[in-house]
């Protein structure tokens, strides 16, 4: 790790606990409650009271208020609060936010949190014509895209998926390697939505078309369910449970002629130039390289996105993914086992967050598919909008 300094982030605050709802299609609960079991969850996972919460972080999409989840919780008073915008691009930022408040003393003990009923509320899949009604800067850039059809994810995504494929040469079973990769982890994973219900590469092929070159199992679960996740100083974790998880480096990017997931406005459209600045940062502040990650768990929304970020963070070379995870190589006994949960195709689709803790079990050592010795593990966040990522370490 990077020696410390006032202006480096590096090994100054630690996730010492994690807690979690069910996944569900239908929670049959508020979104409020799965908010307050999540934090209640973590904050027990992490050895603490709510008395000894004093700062809460989450997406601006969450429809929690801070106040809210502190009241249902029993969390007394606050000294930090805030939010990150852009979906799931806010994720790992959640974090970084929580390690900069803790780091800066401006807050002891950071709870980040998201919950939602995605799949038995407001779907996220679905065309959402509010979008394009809103009266600001996000309306507008909606407008472009809205009248020509472009009115979903899946839409969005398979424009750069198309470029990709023609450009690289990839092709539908090499997204489909992602898929079926996912859900052999979810299949093991009791808590995954996706228990027991691999899929082989046929399956994913006959999967019908969402967007073409989507198809069905290209696309993430919309799932109900909450996370939560507990940062503190370094100092602070030795005292509690459990083995304490460093973040070694912290970071978020917003790229040239960025958009929402429409960015296609920039020359080359086959990339993600907003996940390599991440990915910089990333290996500049924590001293380490690609070379030095056991295991990764990278944001799958959309299959495509996973193959460019495994170039856009230098795993490999432009155009290189699809020879990268070929034979395996990034299931369990792999050279970059990913997404060891399941991801957000096999157990949730709780906007990466899931991610962040199957990050943490993994340098625990309490994953359900434990890769071997782990010391270092990658955290990607939502792709195709202002994004942030993670380096964990033991």
């Amino acid at each position: 790790m990077s020696e410390l300094s006032g202006s480096n982030l590096s090994g100054r605050a630690a996730i010492v606990g994690i807690g979690a709802t069910d996944f569900s299609k239908d929670s049959g609960r508020s979104e409020l409650r799965l908010a307050a079991e999540a934090v209640s969850a973590a904050i027990a996972d992490a050895g603490l009271t709510p008395a000894d919460v004093d700062g809460l972080t989450s997406f601006t999409m969450d429809t929690n208020t801070e106040i809210a989840v502190a009241r249902s919780v029993g969390i007394p008073s606050l000294k930090f609060f805030s939010r990150i915008h852009y979906g799931g691009g806010a994720a790992c930022a959640t974090i970084q936010q929580a390690a900069m408040a803790v780091a800066t003393g401006v807050a002891d003990v950071v709870v980040a949190y998201r919950a939602f009923n995605e799949r038995s509320g407001m779907r996220f899949g679905q065309v959402n014509t509010s979008l394009v009604a809103q009266v600001n800067s996000s309306g507008t850039d909606n407008a472009f895209s809205y009248p020509h059809g472009l009115s979903t994810p899946a839409s969005f995504v398979a424009m750069v998926a198309q470029r990709y494929m023609h450009v690289y040469g990839a092709t539908s079973r090499d997204f489909g390697a992602i898929a079926v990769a996912d859900r052999k982890h979810a299949a093991t994973n009791p808590n995954a939505f996706f228990y027991g219900k691999p899929i082989t590469i046929e399956d994913h092929q006959n999967s019908r078309w969402i967007a073409e070159p989507l198809h069905l199992l290209d696309c993430c679960q919309e799932s109900d369910g909450g996370i939560a996740i507990v940062v503190t100083s370094p100092e602070r974790a030795k005292d509690l449970p459990n083995v304490p998880v460093v973040i070694a480096a912290a970071a978020q990017a917003s790229g040239s002629d960025q958009y929402i997931m429409t960015s296609y406005y920039r020359d080359e459209m086959s990339g993600l130039p907003e996940m390599g600045m991440v990915g910089d940062q990333l290996w500049s502040q924590s001293g380490l390289s690609p070379q030095d990650m056991q295991t990764a768990i990278l944001y799958d929304h959309f299959t495509p996105y996973a193959l460019m970020q495994l170039e856009e963070l230098g795993f490999c070379g432009r155009g290189e993914a699809k020879d990268f995870i070929a034979d395996g190589a990034i299931e369990l006994g792999g050279r970059l086992p990913i997404n060891t949960h399941g991801g957000q195709l096999g157990e949730a689709y709780i906007h990466g967050m899931n991610g962040i803790s199957e990050a943490v079990r993994q340098i625990r050592g309490t994953a359900v598919n434990q890769v071997p010795d782990v010391t270092n593990v990658l955290v990607t966040a939502g792709t195709g909008v202002p994004t942030s990522g993670l380096v964990l370490t033991a």
